[in-house]
């Protein structure tokens, strides 16, 4: 297409300046500054975050729940994924428009409706006192629980889209052959489906954790200030406190965690492939 690189890199020169003025650059001082004392480099703002114990409280809460939501997901992503693999072309369609869905829906109407569903009058609340399993309604609103609930539901297509695209090529004769030798169902899995779908198992929970990590409206609706996460409480540094050292300290290991996480993901199926 291109006579030469010198050509190629000349068309994507604009495309990659525009991209470090408006992004990279403004990203790399953001983060400097946690590193920035005084004119030194220091690593004092990370000692002052960590020594705090909301900031401790915080940061493992956050790290937890991205965790919880990623293993969830693979695990309902998994069987949904091949239960809409081994469905006729037909139905497989409908399925993955079923899915997809809800991702043309802005995420703060998905979050929003859930307080319907968790609220003191809501869906939820109605049936467990129509059951007689509670005296009153229950708080289920600004909880872990809402916010873990909030967070699959976002994510969860993510994980299946992944999924159906790596068990769709996977090779047909697969499992009837592990099947045929013996293997049960688990070892089906453990030895067939999984080493042979872990590029989108990686995909996917690399999509899921980074975003149930630095997602911002689904904690703050369902948390509010009671479940605070590392996003909600770098917005609080930015626009209540003023605190853009705070703010770039959360900032710089959101984005360590998020490539932390693709990093071990890939290292650990890479370990699961050579075994």
């Amino acid at each position: 297409m291109f006579q030469n690189r010198a050509e190629a890199l000349a068309l994507t020169l604009p495309a990659a300046i525009f991209a470090t003025v408006v992004f990279l650059l403004p990203v790399a001082i953001l983060l400097t500054e946690g590193f920035r004392s005084g004119g030194t480099w220091t690593l004092a703002a990370y000692t002052d975050f960590f020594s705090q114990t909301l900031n401790r409280a915080v940061f493992f809460r956050t790290f937890r729940l991205g965790l919880e939501v990623t293993a969830v997901s693979a695990i309902i992503g998994y069987a949904a994924a091949f239960a809409i693999v081994n469905l006729p072309p037909k139905g497989k369609g409908r399925m993955i428009g079923l899915i997809t869905l809800p991702l043309m829906i802005s995420p703060v109407a998905r979050t929003y409706a859930w307080i319907v569903i968790l609220g003191r009058t809501g869906i939820v609340n109605e049936a467990i006192t129509g059951l007689g399993l509670s005296p009153g309604p229950l708080r289920l609103l600004f909880t872990e629980t809402a916010v873990f609930i909030g967070l699959l539901q976002l994510f969860l297509p993510l994980m299946i889209l992944s999924l159906i695209s790596a068990l769709e090529n996977m090779p047909k004769d697969a499992i009837p052959a592990a099947r045929v030798l013996g293997a049960n169902w688990f070892q089906v899995f453990w030895k067939v489906i999984l080493p042979l779908t872990k590029e989108g198992l990686v995909v996917g929970g690399t999509l899921v954790f980074t975003g149930s990590l630095t997602a911002y409206i689904t904690p703050a609706i369902l948390g509010g200030s009671k479940v605070l996460m590392l996003e909600t409480l770098l917005y609080q540094q930015v626009s209540v406190a003023n605190n853009f050292i705070s703010a770039s300290v959360i900032a710089f290991i959101l984005i360590v965690m998020s490539f932390a996480a693709n990093i071990l993901l890939k290292r650990l199926a890479t370990a699961r492939n050579g075994r």
